[in-house]
């Protein structure tokens, strides 16, 4: 089974605006509403595919009960952790004339070091039961930055293999914590490193570093493709991928659907690279469907044989 964290749950309002221009007045021409944060999307994704997970993390409020309710609505497992604060609020306009999204994202609740108590207690209940661990998104008001190293370190002790990613600071300390695999955005993977990338040997060199840094395997995503260093038993092997070409719908959650679509590979028992081109199937049947982590399945399959996936060589 897979056991997603999500340390900031919201609820996440999609509005497809056509033309949008800050500063008018515009009318959407359709809405969608699903329960979100990374960690969420990851798991629609992934019971999407069929795979067992249940999810957690923190939801408070008549927001946190909305959440719930909806997660209940699309047969996802949820067992969180209630806070004293309200789950939050997050929008993103859609423009399909011009392919931009503006996010406006509500920082959330503040957590307390009770609260985060009673998530490890927790993930000590629901990790009997799960294989892997996800743990994605960003970090709420009252935890500090080394919060989900902390969180890594408790998932490796209960032994289940886990998956990281989120921005800035708590991506640097997560990574510390040797996490099983990190898929970063191009732009906190800058971050950490501390300097802008040229080109796909310094993409490959911040992957390797990363690697030293604590991280068994590392894929940087960057828009609709991805640099990755995966670690296949005694050896580590390095792969460029790009989704196919697909008429985009939204881009929202495109790299949540990669992130299950490998580790749904990875529990069927297939090699890296492969569970790499089907998260990136995954992540194209994302990209022409609305809503993150929302995919066909079909699409993933027949999507499959169009990614493209080189192996290279480098003296990165």
């Amino acid at each position: 089974m897979i056991l997603t964290v999500t340390l900031n749950p919201a609820l996440d309002r999609t509005m497809i605006v056509p033309n949008f221009q800050a500063g008018f007045r515009h009318r959407a021409t359709d809405t969608v509403i699903l329960p979100g944060g990374k960690g969420i999307n990851v798991a629609r994704a992934a019971k999407i595919l069929g795979r067992p997970v249940i999810a957690t993390g923190f939801i408070g409020g008549r927001k946190g009960d909305q959440i719930v309710s909806d997660l209940n609505d699309e047969g996802i497992l949820c067992d969180f952790v209630r806070i004293k604060g309200e789950s939050r609020i997050s929008t993103a306009v859609v423009d399909p004339e011009n392919n931009t999204v503006t996010e406006i994202n509500e920082k959330g609740p503040e957590i307390s070091r009770d609260e985060l108590d009673l998530l490890h207690d927790k993930m000590e209940y629901l990790g009997k039961a799960a294989d892997v661990v996800v743990f994605a998104g960003s970090v709420p008001p009252g935890l500090g930055d080394d919060v989900y190293a902390e969180l890594i370190h408790h998932a490796r002790d209960l032994g289940l293999i886990s998956f990281f990613y989120t921005y800035a600071d708590p991506l640097r300390l997560g990574i510390k914590a040797g996490p099983d695999y990190v898929f970063p955005k191009l732009v906190e993977a800058e971050k950490v490193i501390g300097y802008e990338f040229a080109g796909l040997d310094d993409q490959v060199r911040a992957a390797r570093i990363m690697r030293e840094m604590g991280a068994g395997s590392v894929v940087i995503t960057y828009r609709y493709g991805c640099v990755a260093e995966l670690a296949e038993g005694d050896q580590v092997r390095t792969y460029v991928g790009r989704t196919p070409e697909v008429d985009v719908v939204s881009p929202l959650g495109w790299n949540d659907a990669l992130v299950a679509g490998y580790v749904v590979r990875l529990l069927e028992g297939d090699s890296p690279r492969d569970c790499l081109r089907f998260g990136l199937a995954c992540a194209a049947a994302n990209l022409i469907s609305y809503g993150a982590g929302v995919l066909l399945p079909a699409d993933a399959e027949r999507l499959v044989e169009s990614v493209e996936l080189e192996e290279v060589s480098t003296e990165a």
